[in-house]
């Protein structure tokens, strides 16, 4: 079973305009209005979401990472993250990333044994930010997503989506880290076509250090 080919974002993550007037000290991983935070979430919940995706991508991670990709941040649904292998709508980053990397068509049926090809071809993804995007500032991120790839090592870095080309390139470039400069549109809302070209590119490119 193929996927439909109808194409949309993430999805509208709601704001509250509340916030605008918290002091930023309470603007945190899990900034919350009562009990839960800007998605609905308790803490408690937030932590089996990111503790579930981290395990899940563990799974996946190759032992020597060749190609280190960066997105922004995870889907607010909590059955959607693209190394989930029962995701049933909307996984537009695994499809493309698949068809620039490994040159094929994925279905669902198909997921578990494409990622382990992106695994077993050194091409691991992790987020810019490990929470799904509510009201804090992507460049507030950057400082670890710094020490992640230094950590990973990986070969290349490659940045999805502009938003995370302008947070995180330079501070990556000046940490000596080979991080391809190049801004990639993620690939829904009509940038499907962009993303591929841009993606094939990157995957080609010479990574830049300072």
């Amino acid at each position: 079973m193929r996927w439909g080919a109808g194409e949309g974002a993430h999805g509208p993550v709601r704001a509250l305009s509340l916030l605008q007037i918290v002091p930023p000290v309470l603007r945190s991983l899990d900034a919350r209005v009562g009990s839960r935070d800007l998605l609905g979430m308790t803490p408690v919940e937030q932590r089996r979401a990111r503790g579930r995706r981290r395990r899940t991508a563990r799974r996946f991670r190759p032992d020597a990472i060749k190609t280190l990709l960066v997105a922004e941040a995870p889907p607010a649904a909590l059955d959607r993250y693209f190394y989930f292998t029962d995701v049933r709508e909307h996984d537009h980053l695994f499809r493309y990333v698949v068809r620039g990397a490994l040159r094929k068509e994925p279905t669902r049926e198909s997921k578990k044994a494409l990622l382990e090809q992106l695994r077993d071809r050194g091409i691991f993804l992790i987020d810019l930010s490990p929470v799904p995007l509510a009201v804090q500032p992507l460049a507030s991120f950057v400082p670890a997503l710094v020490a992640r790839c230094v950590k990973l090592a990986p070969e290349r870095i490659i940045l999805i989506k502009a938003t995370v080309y302008d947070a995180a390139y330079t501070a990556l470039r000046d940490a000596g880290l080979p991080v391809v400069d190049g801004r990639i549109p993620f690939p829904s809302s009509g940038r499907q076509r962009r993303f591929a070209e841009a993606f094939s590119r990157a995957l080609k490119a010479r990574p830049k250090t300072r």
